[in-house]
């Protein structure tokens, strides 16, 4: 039967769909192998610097083939099982259906025509004939889904016998919903204009099925110069390597492109079901896994194989997510760009896939009737999870890629409006919120944090001084979460309330005072409400909603925490406290945050840590505070997240912890993207990997990583299932990197101090020496570009140069090591090192004594690491940098004492090396101080991390993971990064 004389054909057809596009034929990035001990491999690449990529990006791109004729879906509002809030309805435009119902019979359906005639016996006949069918190849990656041989393919049955009138229109689904009905068009791809990348795949078996299977194409051929059109791709390879059969897209020879294509179709019949192209699939897997995918091409071979060509979906445990994400939604799955051909004869069955609109609060309850459905797509690199954003009623318009190579320029122009507020949990000092706010400013965007929490008083001591606008909360975050729900609920009551008051203009509280004979009630009279707070601050050992009363007739000094439920009948006064803090901010509400950034402490895991779990760190009670963070992040529903720790959080466990974190960001329906950041790859003399995880509401652009500024001395590795994730150059992308920074370009200019300075504040005796020091003594004004109008804030004074002293035996030791470049104790009389590098006492010599009685080597200094460590009472040099900034610095078992000062680095020292502003200032004892810099998220990082999250808040990201950061953007202020640009201008 001719095709164009049917209701649907062949013109019709293409005037409906969109063409398959060159960039959405990804490759994957190639895991490069490292040895599996960490130890002996950084031995082999200290000295080498960070300056490409041990892997390739893959270069993604973007296809979509949703129907333009969305369905029209009449949900139902349904109450959440843990929330009080109402689930959001979908609208008309939030679904759009692909591919049609599942074939739910586990045998194939037959027809309602009985005759067949000639033509199908030579249909019976040329399947007889045809090769054995093959497996399918599969997703890229470690993620991968495998695909593996099965001799369960039908053979042709009795139900094959009863088909007739194969036609090659479009045959049209109808799925209600709700009682209403639509038929299923769905878009073709976009034409492909450029050649498919290379793509990853995972090794799998082939095999030949002993019986013979019932698929074939339908109707005639697309014409050719139509498939040129729409596959160009294939058919420039085709021509490029014409004297290959086959062309493998890498080096898996399983997964190959195939070149020697015949003619193209627009229909199938598999197991008497017609599959159109965009229909949906379940695709042999191992054993008895059933992968999904979609349907965008059908050809033959010259050798008169069937192929199909899919574009793969993921469930949640096919991504980096993997078994963590359990709790998942089992029909969630998420869009990808991997494609790869595959014989016809893979195909199992129909299934629906649904396409969701992203909605934070959409509840699973409300999605239309559909075996699966997705809203976001997943990328291998940099384990992103976005967003698709297509306007699906333009046809055959091209799609930017979601991560693809568009330039987007990331020099700031003019200055964002709004004032956006951040909430730092875990903030310590405020290193994390510093830079960020900075960053973002850098860009023309106003962070200013509203908010931050930590349980360490000296931390929120700093915080206060150096940011007096920030709402500082001295608690524990469980407090604070506990806290913002009675908030909430505080703020709904007294927001609609202007009912008469029922309690006399001054609100009384009892106190009851007993004595020996007889106890009487004593009433004193509340003057207003102070603060706020859940737990239990006075030590009772009942958590619970208290307030700080400050009572008429007394000084603020004998203002006293009482229990909620004690100040019942002060209903004027708590109305007039909780109306001030709404306008007042005191606290942020749902949906009232920009964003949230954090590192909770995962001390279970801790590299420092002996005893940690490592098998089941979820279970450890100290790394609870992930779980908290994640909580926090759901209940207030910001618009951007952002938590850094360490990269133990991966290594451990197969990477629960990590795992765990994206898995909560996502299953809330953020987008996530997760990176590995060296410290000194952003102009600090330090090495410091960290994890930084990105989260953005669906609507938002989810931020980017900033590429590397400077070269850096690598001290470790990521694990390596995790090396994809570094934020590093590829090896074949042209950079421009400053040199590593080390010890002397950061601390040369600082006057010497000795090992019992207590001086809070002194003064500079030089100018400065490097482009580091220049920066680093910035005012604030000239930091956060307050200066732009050229007033010159005055100079600050030098704080926090002052070490942390050493006991007498301690310094007399370190007076005894040499000022040269790696001296130890190694240096000191009585010790001797043998062939194996033990040092051990020179059993020829005398022991030393110190004149308290102690030897002046010290045993621990032969213990520690079985006497091989030359870690004790070790200098620094000034060409050298520090592995990473501690809490607490030691010279029994760290490299801690300055190159030419018998002294342990100073407060200041180590600030610097953390990218503190020279104004920023720390309280506390001189150990807190440590602390507190040890703990903080470098400044640096941060402050590139804000100026990728202010090109996100103005929409002038781009989908790729990474940014280039303008020009000497790590040691420039705000002040000199808008000179820098007006001089281009």
């Amino acid at each position: 039967m001719n095709s164009l004389d049917l209701g649907f054909g062949i013109e019709e057809i293409n005037s409906d769909v969109d063409f398959l596009k060159g960039n959405c034929l990804p490759r994957s990035a190639k895991v490069t192998t490292i040895e599996s001990e960490t130890k002996s491999y950084c031995l082999k690449v200290a000295s080498e610097k960070i300056s490409s990529k041990w892997l390739h990006s893959q270069k993604r791109g973007y296809c979509e083939l949703e129907s333009p004729n969305s369905l029209k879906s009449k949900t139902k509002l349904l109450e959440d099982e843990d929330s009080n809030t109402r689930s959001l309805p979908l609208k008309s435009n939030d679904l759009v259906v692909s591919s049609e119902k599942h074939l739910r019979s586990s045998r194939p359906e037959s027809t309602t025509e009985d005759n067949i005639g000639e033509d199908f016996k030579k249909i019976i006949s040329e399947i007889s004939n045809e090769r054995s069918c093959k497996y399918s190849s599969t997703l890229t990656t470690k993620e991968s889904i495998n695909l593996c041989t099965s001799d369960k393919l039908c053979t042709l049955s009795e139900d094959c016998t009863s088909m007739s009138n194969l036609t090659y229109s479009r045959e049209l689904e109808v799925m209600s919903l709700d009682g209403e009905a639509e038929c299923d068009f769905t878009d073709f791809p976009e034409p492909c204009e450029k050649l498919p990348k290379k793509t990853k795949t995972s090794n799998f078996a082939k095999s030949k099925p002993k019986k013979s299977n019932c698929s074939f194409f339908v109707g005639d051929p697309i014409p050719d110069d139509e498939a040129r059109e729409r596959w160009l791709w294939r058919y420039e390879l085709k021509t490029q390597r014409s004297h290959d059969k086959k062309s493998k897209q890498n080096d898996d020879e399983e997964d190959e492109v195939v070149l020697n294509v015949e003619c193209h179709f627009a229909q199938a019949n598999i197991q008497s079901r017609i599959y159109n192209l965009g229909d949906c699939a379940y695709i042999q897997g191992d054993g008895k896994k059933k992968h999904i995918g979609r349907i965008v091409e059908f050809f033959k071979t010259t050798d008169g194989e069937k192929y199909f060509r899919v574009q793969w979906f993921y469930r949640v445990e096919d991504t980096v997510i993997k078994e963590v994400g359990g709790f998942h939604d089992k029909r969630r799955l998420f869009y990808s760009t991997i494609m790869n051909d595959n014989i016809l004869d893979c195909i199992i069955s129909k299934v629906l896939v649904t396409k969701v609109t992203p909605r934070v609060g959409l509840k699973m309850s409300s999605i239309a009737p559909s075996d699966f459905y997705y809203d976001m797509e997943y990328c291998v690199d940099y384990s992103t999870f976005r967003s698709i954003e297509i306007d699906n009623s333009v046809k055959n318009h091209h799609f930017a890629s979601p991560c693809g190579s568009e330039s987007v320029p990331t020099v700031a122009t003019k200055t964002y409006q709004a004032e956006l507020t951040l909430l730092d949990l875990y903030s310590g000092c405020g290193g994390m919120s510093t830079g960020l706010c900075l960053g973002a400013k850098a860009s023309n965007v106003n962070i200013v944090t509203r908010w931050a929490v930590d349980c360490h008083k000296p931390a929120c001591e700093s915080i206060e001084l150096n940011h007096p606008e920030t709402n500082v909360r001295n608690e524990a975050a469980e407090d604070f979460l506990d806290l913002l729900r009675e908030w909430e609920k505080l703020c709904k009551r007294y927001r609609s309330h202007n009912a008469g008051r029922t309690h006399s203009s001054r609100s009384k509280a009892s106190t009851e005072v007993e004595d020996d004979h007889e106890s009487s009630t004593e009433e004193f009279e509340v003057s207003h409400f102070v603060d706020i707070c859940y737990g239990d601050p006075n030590k009772t050992g009942k958590r619970g909603l208290n307030f700080k009363v400050h009572w008429k007739g007394y000084s603020t000094s004998e203002d006293t925490w009482e229990p909620a439920e004690d100040l019942s009948n002060c209903q004027e006064s708590l109305e007039e406290f909780v109306k001030d803090g709404m306008k007042r901010k005191i606290l942020p509400l749902p949906a009232g945050v920009d964003v949230i950034c954090g590192g909770p402490p995962c001390q279970g895991i801790s590299g420092y840590n002996r005893f940690r779990n490592v098998d089941s760190p979820l279970d450890d009670e100290r790394n609870r505070q992930i779980i908290v963070f994640m909580d926090i992040v759901k209940f207030l529903k910001p618009k951007y997240v952002l938590m850094e720790n360490v990269v133990d959080i991966l290594r451990f466990d197969k990477a629960s912890l990590g795992r765990y974190a994206l898995s909560r960001l996502v299953h809330m329906n953020y987008q996530a993207r997760l990176g590995i950041i060296a410290a000194g790859c952003y102009g600090l003399p330090q090495f410091r990997l960290r994890v930084f995880l990105w989260g953005a509401l669906p609507h938002e652009n989810l931020p980017q990583f900033p590429l590397p500024t400077h070269d850096v001395i690598i001290r470790y590795w990521p694990p390596s299932e995790f090396e994809r994730n570094t934020v590093a150059y590829d090896e074949d992308q042209p950079r421009e990197l400053q040199k590593a920074l080390v010890l002397q370009d950061a601390i040369s200019d600082l006057p010497p101090v000795t090992n019992d300075e207590t001086r809070e504040k002194i003064e500079y005796h030089m100018p400065p020496e490097t482009e580091f020091q220049r920066y680093i003594r910035s005012t604030k004004l000239e930091m956060d570009g307050s200066a732009l109008d050229a007033t010159r804030e005055t100079k600050c004074s030098l704080y926090d140069h002052r070490p942390y002293p050493l006991s007498e035996d301690d310094y007399i030791r370190v007076c005894k090591i040499p000022k040269k470049k790696g001296a130890n104790f190694r240096d000191l009389p009585g010790v001797v090192v043998g062939g194996n590098n033990v040092a051990r006492r020179d059993p020829k010599e005398k022991i030393l004594l110190l004149p308290s009685g102690k030897p002046l080597v010290p045993d621990y200094a032969f213990t520690f690491e079985q006497g091989k460590s030359k870690r004790p009472f070790a200098r620094l040099w000034w060409d050298e940098t520090v592995p990473t900034v501690v809490t607490f610095p030691t010279c029994h078992n760290q490299v801690a004492l300055h190159p030419e000062q018998d002294r342990i680095l100073t407060v200041r020292e180590y600030a610097r090396l953390q990218g503190f502003p020279d104004y920023y200032r720390f309280c506390g004892t001189v150990k807190a101080r440590y602390r507190q810099i040890g703990n903080a998220v470098p400044v640096n990082v941060t402050r590139a991390l804000g100026y990728a999250l202010g090109l996100a808040i103005q929409k002038r990201s781009s989908n790729e993971p990474l940014l280039t950061l303008p020009q000497k953007f790590s040691l420039s202020t705000t002040y000199e990064l808008a000179n820098i640009h007006a001089s281009q201008d």
